[in-house]
């Protein structure tokens, strides 16, 4: 096991610093250190998307990610996204259309959403499902979490853009 370093990790637009082996999972940094919860621990192998952030912007899988590779790149987390007062409209639309049961897998869904909305603002049915499909639910929500992206990409126009302000929680879309 190697020695444990200072690492500068750029976490939601704020700089942070945490002592670690460079060789950690990014996933345990991010919610053992800094404390976030958004990413979840699935399966630990990069299959089920529970652990999803965006790395510069890329859908990215923390459990399988070391420190090593996030260094000096844009970690994006759930918690990035919005706040409580003023939800994404990602993060709007899942609960609008009451796309979650047990939840576990939504992190991995909303920040795999907002990249194909940053790339693609207007995805078809088809690209909404193949963005996903490495995403397991095992809850069964899959046509409400594509009715989620589907309305995502509307309120988002609605707004003028893909990475507007975010939506002020309860507001209508």
């Amino acid at each position: 096991m190697a020695a444990s370093v200072s690492l500068t990790l750029h976490v939601n637009g704020a700089t942070h610093r945490v002592v670690a082996d460079i060789d950690t999972p990014l996933l345990y940094l991010l919610r053992n250190d800094l404390e976030l919860n958004g990413p979840k621990f699935g399966c630990g192998l990069g299959e089920c998307g529970a652990c999803t952030v965006l790395l510069d912007g890329t859908p990215t899988r923390a459990c399988v990610t070391t420190a090593r590779v996030a260094l000096e790149r844009e970690i994006t987390t759930l918690e990035g996204l919005g706040t409580r007062g003023a939800l994404h409209p990602v993060q709007q639309a899942f609960i609008d259309e009451q796309a979650a049961q047990c939840g576990y897998c939504l992190n991995g869904m909303i920040m795999t959403a907002k990249a194909l909305l940053d790339r693609n603002p207007h995805p078809d049915a088809e690209a909404v499902r193949r963005e996903l499909s490495r995403n397991l639910c095992r809850c069964g929500t899959h046509v409400e979490i594509l009715r989620a992206v589907q309305r995502a990409a509307v309120l988002l126009a609605e707004r003028g853009g893909h990475d507007v302000a975010a939506v002020p929680a309860g507001d209508p879309p």
